[in-house]
């Protein structure tokens, strides 16, 4: 129920690539791209799910709001409204330097998935390693526009059997280790190009990825900052995907040999209701449906909504 509810939100994130092969050769003097992505008009609403009808509330509840809820964080905005997450990429690229993503590599830990998003190749492999002691239920998906979402796989990562509790200053500290991974590969459908992993019973973990067909991309840090060097000179299509938004961004951008070129994007915050998730009072799922004795306590971090 969580994730097709998420995917009438998010369904219309693809972008159509024409069938060809991206041809790698050598760049000299190419140019660069540099830019920011920021976010006008405050933090959207935030998804929120209620720990309270979900298992692990209490291991899970280490990150909260101190009240029984657990924030979904897709949206990281710095101070002067900076975007992180965002990827940054040129479209339709034929020919340019050495394709070589490094294999993704996701962590389930604390109840998280990280990274939160991903770049990754058509038919390369994505590992998942549990770092927490609970299981997680592995489902992934891919996205097309006005289809909706087509499951990819659907898997248990097994309870970490290596992580420790130990007690500091009184309080429970967690020694995570890598469990045995989960590996599965990722092979979409023509047009289709965002894969997103969520847990099956922790609806509030989620990974996003990016299926790209050349190396002319990058990632927002916190400060919103993207850079993409050795691009040949020519004309290109710069795009903008961030996965709590519905829309891409586009730019046509001229990059010439040697020099860098800037090009900035801002993102309108979206108003109102964002999902059927968000937090809201509720007396039958109150903190009293806890087992006896058990409490849910933000000792990791607590989340502000």
């Amino acid at each position: 129920m969580f994730v097709w509810v998420l995917f009438v939100v998010f369904g219309g994130l693809t972008i159509g690539t024409p069938a060809w092969s991206y041809t790698e050769i050598s760049v000299e003097n190419g140019g660069t791209l540099k830019g920011r992505v920021t976010l006008v008009g405050g933090k959207p609403r935030p998804m929120a799910m209620n720990l309270v009808t979900i298992p692990d509330a209490v291991y899970c509840g280490r990150i909260s709001t101190g009240t029984g809820w657990r924030i979904v964080e897709d949206f990281l905005i710095g101070p002067d409204g900076s975007l992180k997450d965002v990827v940054v990429m040129l479209k339709d690229v034929k020919r340019g330097k050495a394709f070589n993503l490094k294999k993704v590599e996701i962590e389930a830990i604390d109840c998280d998935f990280l990274p939160f998003v991903n770049v990754i190749k058509d038919r390369d492999e994505v590992t998942v390693i549990n770092m927490d002691p609970i299981e997680h239920d592995i489902q992934g998906y891919e996205t097309a526009r006005k289809r909706g979402a087509r499951i990819l796989f659907n898997r248990p990562l097994p309870m970490n059997p290596f992580h420790k509790v130990v007690q500091l200053f009184g309080e429970n500290a967690h020694t995570h280790m890598p469990g045995k991974p989960m590996v599965e590969k990722i092979h979409l459908r023509k047009n289709r190009n965002i894969f997103v992993m969520q847990c099956g019973f922790h609806p509030y973990m989620f990974s996003w990825g990016v299926v790209l067909d050349n190396p002319y991309y990058s990632i927002t840090k916190d400060d919103g900052a993207f850079e993409i060097s050795d691009i040949p000179p020519g004309e290109y299509e710069v795009v903008v995907w961030h996965a709590g938004m519905k829309k891409y961004l586009e730019k046509r951008v001229k990059i010439e040999a040697g020099k860098t070129a800037n090009v900035d994007f801002q993102y309108k915050s979206s108003k109102g209701r964002r999902s059927a998730h968000e937090m809201l009072e509720n007396p039958r799922f109150g903190m009293e449906l806890l087992e006896e004795g058990e409490v849910i306590i933000p000792s990791l971090r607590r989340q502000i909504p």
